[in-house]
């Protein structure tokens, strides 16, 4: 592992002198922090912004940090072209044969060419094999193909379903997502809707907020019956007939049925969900790289694709704590039509909402383009960090000017850096950061994947098969069912159920769903339980309440009823019903079901059943301490065991930073200062450039303290540190007192970096939260934390075909 791997920056390249046309052997590093506040990428086309971001990326996986990476290109699945062996037979398949003809070459000697050069590329950068092995292995790269079967294919089903509690409390939040779902779908179908103004957009908002609002889902079938007949009678004080007619209404069915009938639209409703949680990560906790590949779509499906995604992205990103660290990356390869500076897209208002609100969750926007006047730039003032390189037009470079000095603060330079950005070569970027206090001028380094251009159709295929046969999509079938079978004698059956006496509840469990079918109702006996358990743990701090419930048969056995057969049937209490429902059959009741002495026994047994079986189990974390909340995954305890990791080591990071940015600034004024004395007394005093023994900006504690480091607060107290020393030193007049001076101060130096590199092996010790072995906490209840709420004969429903095969109707 690479040093500056443990202390949570990105390698993105190297200082480069402008003036000189010289890349210089200082890295640059980029804070992982500074990302949270986001980034802008701007360059023309071939000035090496895609090798960049595809950098910032690579760096972001081996950091542990997932990532949904928009696509419109094609260029962001080269991700998985990362070969650790760099052999000419791995290239082979992903070669450009038009290249290899351009060159005169045959395909099996442009892929030696290009391992070849892979391996001096990477070489020449400081990095090895085993740093593109270590990005393979930090998580998972997948590609997803909306609408399509060639990658990994997306449902848009949930897209839908009714928002997170978090939006549905936020009214803005809630209307946002209204507004931009419906814009999009209605831009699917070819109109053009105003929010205000159109009566297509304003129904289905209607249409949508209603049922949301009860906590329903909805799906398109679901939307185009609701159209012909809405849940509501009046829109606005208007009924609903003057202002949308029956006869208006159905030619909007018409226009989304088309839509769902068409033969590619199912592709859409197939695949997986849009589950941001299982998108970031996989389900034992490992980061996700997950590409949406949508190359393949029109203009109106790509607008209708990312739209529901962003929306998707903040509803999950409003359910995260708050966090100073990177958590995840959002990124768009092209933000050209999506975020423009006029026009309001339905993609606009997820995106802005993102950028002012994402930085307090961690989540991060990284934007690029290579048209700097379709930005909305008061959106982008947002983005602490613009990354420029050449461009080519004067209005690109004016408007891209005033974008950066509305961002910046006061003190912008403008003629300074319109000649910076004038000046740029290919792979030659201007980063400005607002955490620090200058930009910086650097080349990219080498990206460790293979950069072979936009991936064809079979190209995704290939790569994605393999995933997707691994992990098909699985689907729940919804139904619950209880192991046992009808209780043997149980053949007889009536249309009412048997008269009990009064002092026994009879409780009905609720029927859902239609009838199969052919098939008819049919109630079977069975014991409901219903307790209410606390866990504690104050050695923990453990105080949980559970309430359960449980069914289980009631025979004609010697023991009539086993709680050990019982079957946890997630039905609250309080959801039971008093009577059946329809028309219905009733199986034999087993005669102890109609003694209340049995129910009273059955209660306690119940309870002392729960005694030794209901257990609460947590997980526990020996490197950082952390105990799991209830009734959370070990993936989900995972995932935030890597986020507390990373949040602790920002904080060590900066502490180190704090402790060696003043020592070093101190000592480099006092080798300065030093140096400066041995020329004046070398008479060498007009020397434009000292050389030294040591360069430290070349040293990775140089690096990481970098620009923070020479910051005018740092260099103020070095200069202040230093007024003695130069006082006394021009006193000596000493040239081989000065000269004994600069050796010690080097040496100084090379302790404070040996001491550096020691700090930073504590940090690698650490251990990796996603690998190291958890503890299992398991806490059984007292006997009095248990409360039995309910034990009651309950009627079971069944749907029995003509066979007399029953299937669970609950």
């Amino acid at each position: 592992m690479q040093d500056y791997e443990k202390l949570g920056v990105f390698y993105l390249g190297k200082v480069y002198d402008i003036k000189g046309k010289k890349t210089q052997e200082e890295l640059l590093l980029y804070d992982s922090k500074d990302l949270v506040t986001h980034a802008v990428c701007v360059g023309m086309t071939g000035s090496g912004k895609t090798g960049l971001c595809i950098g910032l990326i690579e760096e972001a996986a081996i950091d542990g940090v997932p990532a949904i990476l928009i696509d419109p290109k094609g260029d962001l699945g080269n991700l998985l072209l990362t070969f650790p062996n760099l052999k000419a037979e791995d290239f082979r398949p992903w070669i450009n044969e038009d290249d290899a003809r351009q060159k005169n070459l045959s395909p099996d000697e442009f892929a030696a060419k290009q391992a070849e050069l892979w391996t001096k590329g990477i070489g020449g950068w400081g990095q090895d094999p085993e740093r593109i092995q270590r990005l393979k292995d930090s998580a998972e790269f997948n590609i997803y193909t909306p609408g399509s079967q060639a990658g990994i294919p997306v449902s848009i089903l949930k897209s839908f379903a009714a928002p997170e509690a978090a939006i549905l409390e936020d009214g803005d939040l809630f209307q946002e997502r209204i507004s931009t779902t419906v814009t999009s779908l209605l831009g699917l179908v070819g109109i053009d809707a105003d929010p205000v103004k159109s009566r297509e957009h304003i129904l289905l908002s209607t249409i949508l907020g209603h049922t949301w609002q009860e906590g329903k889902d909805i799906d398109l079938a679901g939307l185009l019956q609701q159209i012909q007949a809405p849940p509501v009678d009046k829109i606005g004080v208007l009924d609903l007939e003057s202002f949308y007619p029956s006869k208006d209404r159905f030619e909007l069915v018409m226009a989304l049925n088309n839509l769902l009938a068409s033969p590619g639209f199912s592709a859409w409703l197939e695949g997986e969900a849009l589950d941001i949680g299982k998108i970031l990560y996989t389900p034992e906790g490992k980061p996700r790289i997950s590409i949406f590949s949508i190359a393949h779509l029109n203009d109106p499906e790509r607008m209708f694709f990312v739209s529901l995604l962003m929306n998707q992205v903040l509803g999950w990103m409003r359910g995260q704590s708050g966090t100073n660290s990177l958590r995840a990356i959002v990124y768009m390869d092209e933000i050209f039509g999506y975020l423009p500076p006029t026009k309001n897209p339905p993609s606009k208002t997820p995106m802005l909402t993102m950028l002012k609100q994402a930085r307090a969750f961690g989540v991060a926007m990284v934007l690029s383009t290579q048209n700097p006047a379709d930005l909305d730039y008061k959106a982008l003032s947002n983005c602490g960090t613009w990354f420029i390189g050449r461009l080519q037009a004067e209005r690109d470079k004016e408007r891209l000017l005033d974008g950066l000095e509305s961002a910046s603060d006061s003190g912008f330079k403008r003629s300074e850096i319109e000649k910076i950005v004038s000046n740029l070569g290919k792979r030659v970027f201007m980063m400005n950061n607002t955490h620090e206090d200058t930009p910086e001028i650097f080349e990219t380094r080498w990206v460790l994947s293979y950069l072979r251009g936009p991936l064809t159709r079979d190209q995704i295929k290939t790569l994605m098969d393999p995933i997707k046969s691994a992990s098909p999509v699985k689907r729940s079938s919804g139904t619950t069912t209880i192991s046992s079978p009808v209780p043997a004698g149980a053949g007889a059956e009536s249309a009412t159920p048997p008269a009990l006496p009064p002092d026994i509840k009879v409780l009905y469990i609720p029927v859902r769903g239609s009838a199969p079918s052919g098939s008819s109702l049919i109630y079977q006996p069975g014991l409901f339980g219903a307790a209410r358990i606390t866990f504690s743990d104050t050695k923990n701090n453990i105080n949980e309440n559970r309430e359960i419930t449980h069914l289980t048969p009631i025979t004609d056995n010697v023991i009539p009823v086993s709680w050990g057969e019982a079957q946890s049937c997630e039905i609250p209490a309080n959801d039971l019903e008093k009577s059946s429902q329809g028309r219905a059959l009733f199986s034999n009741l087993p005669s102890a079901a109609g003694q209340n002495k049995n129910y009273i026994k059955w209660n306690k047994e119940y309870a002392t059943w729960l005694y030794g079986s209901e257990t609460l189990q947590v997980y526990k974390s020996p490197s950082l301490k952390i105990i799991s909340n209830p009734g959370e995954e070990k993936r989900d305890f995972r995932i935030r065991l890597q986020q507390v990791a990373r949040e602790q080591r920002d904080e060590i990071t900066e502490t180190l930073r704090d402790k060696y940015a003043n020592k070093l600034a101190t000592l480099q004024e006092r080798k300065r200062r030093a140096e400066q004395l041995v020329e004046k007394q070398k008479e060498q005093a007009k020397k434009a450039k000292l050389d030294t023994a040591l360069n430290v900006s070349s040293t990775l504690l140089g690096a990481f303290t970098g620009r923070k480091v020479l910051s005018q607060s740092n260099i103020s107290k070095a200069k202040s540190a230093m007024k003695g020393f130069t006082k006394a030193a021009d006193e000596s007049q000493d040239v081989k007192r000065a000269e004994e001076t600069v050796e010690a101060i080097e040496q100084q130096i090379v302790e404070l970096n040996a001491e550096f590199e020691g700090d930073i092996a504590e940090l690698e010790a650490k251990t990796e939260p996603l690998t190291e072995e958890l503890e299992t906490v398991e806490l059984k209840p007292r006997k009095s934390d248990i409360n039995i709420l309910l034990v009651s004969l309950a009627w079971v429903p069944y749907w029995q075909d003509k066979n007399g095969e029953r299937i669970p109707a609950w």
